[in-house]
């Protein structure tokens, strides 16, 4: 089976967090965005939300850093997994994330990081702008090429457009 992974691509994203109230209700019967494992970061000054989760590194620093083995790579499916029960709650995993991907959960005292909703991760599946997408690991590279080529043709395509007059 091919390794799958969430393809996100933040100038679609419009910060509408639906991603974050799909994946805390998928977890916890509740939709509270505090306990989701992905979160949309907002960048006022620049008009950008980055929705940001557990990149499942291939060399994961968060898995290096862990003293109990709680987190450790299946290296099948590309998936950083979690065990809490091996989890003693240092936290060495959340310093150790270089991209933010790992979050705690006050109520469960236990590391909030992303499981791919067991294979139908929720976040892709309802966001309305396909800023998150769920793809084969292998066709990443190519789903992000043309996205850039249809970018580059519409640019191409108002250089070339005929000038109005007053405009």
């Amino acid at each position: 089976m091919a390794q799958m992974m969430l393809l996100i691509t933040p100038e679609l994203c419009t910060g509408c967090r639906l991603c974050e109230g799909a994946c805390s209700f998928h977890h916890y019967r509740v939709i509270q965005p505090s306990r989701s494992r992905i979160t949309v970061v907002k960048f006022e000054d620049r008009g950008l939300d980055v929705p940001v989760t557990c990149l499942q590194c291939d060399d994961a620093p968060c898995v290096a850093a862990c003293p109990t083995s709680a987190l450790w790579k299946d290296e099948e499916s590309g998936l950083v997994v979690y065990e809490a029960e091996r989890c003693i709650g240092c936290k060495s995993c959340i310093t150790a994330c270089p991209f933010g991907g790992v979050g705690w959960d006050a109520e469960t005292n236990s590391i909030l990081k992303c499981d791919w909703c067991g294979g139908d991760p929720q976040c892709a599946r309802i966001c309305p702008t396909g800023a998150i997408k769920w793809v084969r690991a292998d066709q990443a590279d190519d789903t992000k090429r043309r996205m850039v080529a249809l970018r580059m043709q519409e640019v191409a395509q108002n250089l070339m457009a005929p000038k109005r007059a007053g405009v």
